[in-house]
């Protein structure tokens, strides 16, 4: 429906000017998330310069965008307002190094098993995440401070600007895509602004950007085990959080491309990233996936990119806070409009009716429990629906053909896994009364997965030999025998 997409390769001028995009939409964002957490906009700001420049250096997905996000933003809140932001710096050092332990061990291939309807329920609950977080900027504070929705010419002024915005970004890269057509739709809507002196909010309506370098700081806290029992916990949620969304954003940005990332080393980037970061008075962050898509569609492939976005960025905290404070927010609402609109996984309503039931269950399982408490439970719920079910089938597929040999020997050739999902099934194939003398389970086309299988094998073999009669367990795979092996005397049957 919406081709969003542009399949470009890398090369130096897409990633410089997409990059301007990327910081341009990165500062009301980095604001906003600072807001939620309840620290000054410079935390976020600081975070988004950090954690963009050092994760597009030594991440594993050049292209990728990181920084500041809401995601993060909804766990740091508690800590800053009952410890205060200095403990929010230590956390972001031991969340880093968390992260970087995991890149150390490899533990980012395991983003593998993630099922594809997790993904897609993923995507499509970031998507109305990003939806939902625009709509705030419609809202003003009246004389006692409650937010109001916009009234009147106001509204409609923003209503228009955010719709041309989305015009010109659609239509613009079937003229040009010489300039990528984000940047194009927010210089012009803010010389448009400018030019007939309409009435909108802009940037500096939530905040000033404008600060310095960001300065080594080693966080003020004790030095303690109390301390440490305080932003342990936060820096472990922080610390999944980031991973689970960076991998994820990364697997996104590589079906996009075409190209292939590594997960490890991008745990170790990010890692790296909120180290520096919570040493320099930053709030952390992972990837952004709508800052990176925003990256793709305007033609940002290498890190380069990712690089100079955080250099800009910079340069606009320091230099031109002026130029950025000037943007109408309504670019930027309909910046991320379109980033939804792209996003959103709309295939999926084609195929919720012809994936089997669960699959259809999770990804509405996973989209919503994102957009109600975040992305690491709405990630867990769905692994843990999808392996639920896949335990279910696979409990259903272990079968047996029996025979008598010309000794009256009983033989059970099994057929499917034995594991802690299919242990019922399988005693129910044995009637060790009625068997003969001699029994043979035959393992050539199964296998013995857990512990549960040992146990269960164990006692079908006790109730046979409650009845003087003998088992025999044949052609166990080498693997098999080994977690039989492992089991030391708990498995008491002949094995042949």
């Amino acid at each position: 429906m919406f081709h969003l997409i542009l399949k470009t390769q890398a090369n130096l001028k897409n990633d410089l000017l997409s990059g301007l995009t990327v910081a341009l939409a990165l500062v009301p964002e980095a604001v906003a998330f600072s807001f939620v957490a309840g620290v000054d906009p410079l935390v976020g700001l600081y975070a988004a310069f950090l954690v963009g420049l050092i994760t597009a250096i030594f991440g594993g997905r050049p292209g990728m965008i990181s920084g500041a996000t809401g995601a993060l933003a909804v766990v740091m809140v508690a800590l800053v307002a009952n410890h205060g932001v200095e403990y929010l710096f230590a956390a972001v050092v031991i969340q880093g190094l968390i992260q970087m332990l995991a890149g150390a061990f490899k533990l980012g291939k395991f983003v593998r098993i993630i099922p594809h309807p997790v993904m897609l329920g993923f995507v499509n609950g970031l998507a109305i995440i990003i939806f939902l977080a625009q709509l705030g900027q419609f809202k003003v504070a009246d004389a006692s401070g409650v937010l109001q929705w916009l009234q009147g010419s106001q509204l409609y002024i923003m209503l228009g600007l955010v719709g041309l915005t989305m015009f010109i970004i659609h239509f613009l890269p079937r003229l040009t895509k010489a300039v990528p057509s984000s940047l194009v739709a927010i210089v012009s809507v803010t010389a448009l602004v400018k030019g007939f002196n309409l009435d909108t909010r802009l940037v500096v309506d939530l905040a000033s950007v404008g600060g310095g370098f960001p300065t080594f700081h080693i966080p003020d806290v004790p030095f303690s085990m109390d301390t440490l029992k305080i932003i342990f916990p936060y820096s472990v949620i922080l610390a999944s959080i980031g991973l689970i969304e960076s991998l994820m954003t990364l697997q996104l940005v590589d079906e996009v491309t075409e190209t292939r990332g590594r997960a490890n080393q991008e745990c170790f980037g990010q890692g790296l990233a909120n180290v520096v970061t919570g040493f320099f008075g930053g709030m952390g962050g992972c990837a952004m996936i709508g800052q990176s898509m925003i990256n793709v569609n305007s033609g940002g492939r290498g890190r380069a990119s990712g690089i100079s976005a955080a250099l800009f960025l910079l340069f606009f905290i320091v230099v031109g806070s002026s130029l950025i404070e000037m943007i109408p927010l309504a670019a930027l609402i309909g910046v991320m409009f379109m980033v939804v609109l792209g996003t959103f996984e709309w295939s999926s309503f084609k195929v919720l009716n012809k994936v089997p039931l669960s699959d259809a269950f999770v990804i509405v399982l996973v989209s919503t429990v994102t957009v109600f408490t975040d992305l690491a439970i709405a990630v867990a719920c769905g692994v843990i629906v999808s392996s639920l079910v896949f335990a279910w089938k696979k409990s259903e597929r272990i079968k047996s053909t029996t025979n008598i040999d010309e000794n009256g020997g009983k033989h059970y050739e099994l057929d499917g896994p034995l594991f802690f999902g299919s242990v019922q099934s399988f005693q129910d194939l044995f009637s060790p009364k009625e068997d003969p003398k001699e029994v043979y389970i035959n393992f050539e086309r199964s296998r013995v997965c857990d512990h549960s299988s040992i146990e269960v094998i164990n006692n079908i073999v006790e109730k046979y030999k409650a009845l003087d009669k003998t088992v025999y367990i044949t052609n166990l795979s080498p693997d098999c025998a080994s977690v039989v092996k492992k089991a030391g005397n708990l498995f008491i049957a002949n094995v042949k």
